[in-house]
């Protein structure tokens, strides 16, 4: 039996904009989700698919490779999306799904569902890397978005990322000096990104958007105060809300308030980045959003 493990990630700059082509600066978690498996050789053409959160099985799942019919299952419509995947997998490989031999795979996503630290894009990296194929491609045909995600999973780090005209990433050494001053709150839901990215898609943008958002995570990476983190924070929030014609986080919620707050990823749910200040957490727990990380604690 073997085993891989894929770190979750959170999107610190550009948003939606990174769909066309803004640079992003994204961060790895410490939890992510495990991949273990075992091929045996019984000439069934079986897969044995089951699914844990936190150590709870949630999905299990009979699937025959041979005619792609999912035989067993507790929850039809996630099994529909597990077969997907692994025939496109199947398809990439030259490797797996090839001989009459039955997959007993097992996944453990660390992290509760609604956390949106990269359920999906865990489990593309780590399928990838099990079958020996590009997780970029296997996301981009089973589901789709700009693949930062991705190239956080694959590299256990800190990256700046760009998709378009194509997908260019590198490794970067983001360890801001002030990072014990910064703080992540659960907002109690997890966010429909896709529901996001079409509200976003029916707005007309343009270059300029596009390039004033890579120069703002530019800068951000460059950051070595808190006091200019916190201004940078302060104008992205405002051009992405000017550009979606929303409120702020920070507006809806936390109005009053005496430090930035920042949406991550698709904007309304998941998590916010925010700063320590005399009574931070009896702020947020009397807001009643009771899930606050210090930064090394969620960060990988």
């Amino acid at each position: 039996m073997g085993e891989i493990f894929s770190p979750g990630k959170l999107m610190l700059t550009s948003e939606y904009f990174a769909m066309d082509g803004a640079l992003v600066l994204a961060v790895p978690t410490r939890l992510g989700q495990e991949f273990s498996f075992e091929e045996k050789p019984d000439g069934h053409s079986l897969i044995f698919w089951q699914a844990f959160h936190q150590g709870k099985l949630w999905l299990k799942a009979v699937i025959c490779y041979q005619s792609w019919r999912v035989l067993e299952t507790n929850i039809p419509s996630s099994a529909k999306f597990i077969l997907k995947t692994l025939k496109n997998v199947q398809a990439l490989s030259s490797v797996k799904f090839k001989h009459n031999l039955s997959y007993h795979l097992t996944t453990n996503l660390q992290f509760p569902a609604d956390y949106g630290l990269g359920s999906s894009s865990t489990l593309m990296t780590n399928l990838a890397q099990w079958a020996e194929i590009d997780p970029f491609h296997l996301n981009k045909i089973s589901l789709g978005g700009s693949g930062y995600d991705i190239a956080v999973a694959k590299e256990k780090s800190a990256v700046l990322y760009q998709s378009v005209p194509e997908i260019k990433y590198e490794k970067v050494n983001f360890d801001p000096s002030f990072k014990n001053q910064l703080i992540f709150i659960h907002l109690n839901q997890k966010q429909d990104s896709r529901e996001g990215i079409a509200f976003y898609r029916s707005k007309n943008k343009s270059q300029k958007h596009v390039d004033g958002f890579s120069d703002l995570t530019r800068n951000i990476l460059l950051c070595n105060e808190l006091e200019n983190f916190s201004r940078l924070m302060l104008i992205h929030e405002q051009k992405i809300s000017d550009f979606l014609e929303i409120p702020t986080v920070k507006a809806r919620f936390f109005a009053d308030c005496p430090v930035f707050v920042k949406s991550l990823g698709a904007w309304g749910g998941d998590f916010v980045m925010s700063a320590k200040f005399d009574g931070f957490k009896d702020y947020f727990w009397g807001k009643g959003f009771n899930t606050i990380f210090n930064y090394s604690d969620l960060v990988y």
